[in-house]
């Protein structure tokens, strides 16, 4: 892109960066190989002039959106599965940037997403080899997603009120949904596009309830694509974000399946009935977990787009000033306008590195798994939860404040950051709420907590209770270890506080469910604090041992956000380490001294580190964030391609206004 064409402040911008702005591009995308790859896609995909839309998506109807939507979709996939025939993806292609540029052409999610995320991973991990051989077949037709949330239960499985009856006579199960609240309610592509849904379901055989199963269950005929007699399937209406997921209700009324589609690598039904137990049930989740992993990298992804966009913004925009009679400032030179996006460009960072610690960790897990060894699995379950919990609601909070940032224009949805809001939200519920997962891996730091007490090992994410229990007042040190120490000692002190009022309430009579209740509120906060120390930790850990791949430069900017992330949360959480550390009103002055150190030291390098993520400007879809810096223009050029500016009169004026100004004489 020649410089003639791009913003001037954006040009000065770049010439301050004191790292080389591609090897960033490289230690993101994990490798020069891989950003080469993905400019590869970017491009293949980009190219091809059908996938544009004359008309930007928004001004369409709920209805033009989704068909638009499925259009694109048929033709990007078909490029992409084109491609791969030809070259295999990537084994990390999932938590890879290599496939983002779906959200260049489709803004806010593709009616096949569930197909690709959870439908085809399921039947990877939860069906028979035999399954797999019939169902993957490069031949199949099927279309795909994953049912399982309804309108009654989400999160609590046991609850869950879709049946499947095994009928031993006819070898087959009855899908049934026998209330309202049992219909399956939220899954993308389901409504109009999906012709198979996996279902979970509640396995009934001879009156005997064997708990949630999944099974693959045709919804629609496969020439027709009419609902099969005895299912009724439909859309359930416009969200706050997700507009083309085609998100959709599905209910069954005594609906039969062949016995052999029930999914069967962990547990079977045989032909006469007979119910044969998984080795372990928790492998029935191993969809869910894989998801929750996955999450960490995705949010990193779109808070990176998000950042990108306000940084520029940011360089661009020149407001008040700052003394009389000198030219308006960027706001960028701010320190509040720092305060508020630099966190963000840390938080990307940090969610990116630890999402790839974790998914090294799922493989290693999943690896022993398939030895017979389950003893990290509880482990990782834990980990799953509090991360893509916290690490969601970060995020979102990240994002918002990206828009806070670009003040009115920020509301613009041409700006991309409603959009980009909408989908970073969603993860705050979906695949497991919020509290739900705090409380999922409470249940793991209340054993943890016991273990400690009875002097048994612990496992490494928990190991620091051994240490932190015995010592509530920890020695307060203002290093990047002693900020990482001083929130496990947060953590391990509400753990015990936790733990010690669960164990209260049972002392006093209360049966563990009311009392797991009544200490419900400290647990979650004991999660949450535990997800805090192990992402400051591994953010840190991650981030010195990737310094020492990179050249000095680079590394002493990587360094620096991951020390004002370690700094950011210090101060956000000083209540918590006044608590359980000897931290004082001098060390948190020291705190907030070094952190605005750190906002002057990383100023000259904001837009090179934005540069860095190497977002191209299809994908950001913004009018704010855009390589060139032409915010007013695009802006301007964005405007007048809604419908109400192809006419200079609206006939709402001659229908509605003029009756009524000469009626009312207003």
């Amino acid at each position: 892109m020649k410089d003639i064409k791009v913003n001037q402040d954006l040009i000065r911008e770049r010439k301050k960066c004191s790292f080389n702005v591609e090897e960033l591009t490289h230690l993101i995308d994990g490798g020069e190989q891989n950003t080469l790859e993905r400019k590869e896609i970017e491009e293949y995909v980009l190219s091809n002039e059908e996938l544009r839309d004359e008309v930007p998506e928004e001004y369409l109807s709920h209805k033009e959106r989704y068909e638009n939507a499925v259009r694109k979709a048929c033709i990007l996939y078909s490029l992409l599965l084109r491609r791969s025939i030809e070259r295999s993806p990537p084994p990390d292609s999932r938590i890879s940037n290599n496939y983002k540029i779906a959200t260049a052409i489709i803004k806010d999610i593709s009616p096949f997403i569930l197909h690709f995320g959870m439908f085809l991973p399921t039947i990877f991990s939860q069906a028979s080899p035999e399954q797999q051989l019939e169902w993957l077949q490069k031949s199949s037709q099927m279309i795909g997603t994953y049912a399982q949330t309804e309108l009654g239960h989400g999160t609590f499985l046991r609850g869950l009120e879709t049946t499947a009856t095994y009928d031993s006579d006819t070898e087959e199960f009855v899908i049934h949904s026998p209330t309202l609240t049992s219909y399956k309610w939220w899954p993308g592509g389901l409504a109009q596009t999906a012709n198979h849904c996996i279902i979970m379901a509640q396995l009934h055989i001879k009156g005997k309830n064997y708990g949630i199963h999944p099974f693959l269950v045709q919804i629609r005929d496969m020439e027709t694509h009419m609902p099969m007699p005895g299912i009724k399937v439909g859309e359930i209406g416009p969200k706050l974000g997700f507009q083309t997921a085609n998100n959709g209700f599905l209910g069954f009324d005594n609906y039969r399946i062949p016995r052999t589609n029930m999914l069967m690598k962990n547990s079977q039904v045989l032909k006469d009935g007979t119910y044969v137990k998984a080795k372990n049930n928790k492998l029935t989740y191993g969809t869910m977990v894989y998801i929750r992993v996955t999450i960490l990298t995705d949010v990193a992804y779109e808070l990176s787009k998000a950042v990108t966009i306000a940084v520029r913004y940011s360089a661009v925009r020149h407001q008040s000033q700052l003394k009389p009679g000198e030219p308006e400032p960027q706001i960028l030179d701010y320190v509040t306008q720092q305060h508020k996006l630099f966190i963000s460009i840390a938080t990307s960072l940090a969610f990116r590195t630890v999402g790839r610690w974790l998914w090294n960790t799922y493989n290693q897990v999943v690896a022993d798994m398939g030895k017979g060894n389950m003893d990290q699995l509880p482990e990782l379950h834990a980990l799953a939860c509090c991360l893509k919990a916290v690490c969601s609601r970060d995020a979102t909070a990240c994002v918002e404040q990206c828009r806070y940032a670009c003040g009115g224009h920020g509301y613009m949805v041409s700006s991309n950051l409603p959009i980009i809001y909408g989908i970073v939200t969603a993860t705050v519920t979906y695949e497991g709420e919020y509290t739900v997962m705090l409380l999922q891996t409470a249940r793991y730091l209340v054993k943890a907590y016991k273990q400690t007490t009875e002097r048994m090992s612990l496992t490494p994410t928990v190991s620091y209770l051994a240490k932190f229990l015995k010592n509530n007042n920890i020695t307060w040190e203002n290093t990047p270890r002693g900020i990482i120490e001083g929130f496990q000692a947060v953590a391990a002190g509400k753990t015990k506080e936790a733990c010690e009022s669960l164990f209260q309430h049972i002392n006093s009579g209360k049966v563990y469910e009311d009392a797991w209740n009544l200490a419900s509120v400290q647990l979650v906060n004991a999660s949450e604090a535990h997800a805090r120390a192990v992402l400051c930790e591994m953010f840190w850990k991650e981030t010195k041992r990737l310094s020492s791949t990179v050249s000095n430069n680079l590394a002493t900017v990587l360094e620096q956000l991951a020390e004002l992330y370690l700094k950011y949360w210090a101060l956000e959480k000083r209540g918590d380490l006044l608590m359980y550390s000897t931290i004082s009103k001098k060390d948190v002055a020291t705190l907030q001294k070094r952190y605005e150190e750190l906002l002057a030291l990383i100023r000259p390098n904001a837009v090179g580190l934005v540069d860095g993520f190497d977002i191209r400007d299809e994908i950001l879809c913004s009018t704010l964030g855009a390589y060139d810096g032409r915010v007013y223009e695009r802006l301007m050029e964005q405007a007048m391609k809604s419908p109400l500016n192809s006419e200079p009169v609206n006939q709402s004026f001659h229908k509605y206004i003029k009756p009524f100004l000469a009626k009312a004489k207003i």
